[in-house]
């Protein structure tokens, strides 16, 4: 059976039809902002492991469930020991924590022009966040936990809130997302 082709930036634009690239290449990586406040750097190991993933097409309870079994191969054993124990692997973040991490790396990128940015991509609140994301998903360029839902980005702030008002606010010292008045 051939493999399904590659799909590309261009296909993602034209699937989700209201943004363009530049809001794409944004959320990756934000994303990956994001992930990195919450779990610390991403390690070779855990980058080993995500292409073990996406080769295999499998998930992080997968891998967990061959590592128990001991079925995986002894470079991916090391990884997971060198990332810390399957506990430590699944460096998921929720939609919620996501739209918290996007908002810290456009003030990071932009400053006070953050929200005029994203709005001129027709990026106007956290659920057009999670439609970008579910974009990705859709496309099978992103993968979602199962109880991930389009609806976890729908209301987590108002853009004009948090991105005026609160300027410079962010994250705690713990790498937690904080919201204007916590």
């Amino acid at each position: 059976m051939a493999e399904a082709p590659t799909k590309s930036l261009e296909d993602l634009v034209e699937h989700v039809g209201r943004y363009p690239a530049e809001a794409f290449l944004f959320i990756r990586e934000g994303l990956g902002h994001a992930a990195e406040r919450i779990h610390g750097p991403e390690t070779d190991a855990h980058r080993l492991l995500h292409q073990y993933l996406m080769e295999n097409e499998l998930d992080w309870s997968d891998l967990v469930a061959q590592y128990n079994t001991g079925e995986l191969p002894e470079p991916l054993v090391g990884a997971i020991e060198e990332a810390g124990g399957c506990d430590k692997l699944n460096r998921h973040i929720s939609g919620r924590d996501l739209c918290w991490g996007l908002r810290d790396f456009a003030l990071k990128r932009w400053g006070m022009l953050a929200r005029v940015v994203l709005e001129s991509w027709n990026v106007k609140s956290t659920a057009d966040f999670g439609r970008i994301v579910f974009g990705f998903i859709d496309l099978d360029m992103m993968r979602k936990q199962p109880d991930d839902r389009l609806e976890d980005f729908e209301g987590v702030y108002d853009f004009r809130e948090a991105f005026d008002q609160t300027f410079g606010e962010g994250w705690q010292d713990d790498g937690s997302a904080v919201s204007p008045g916590q």
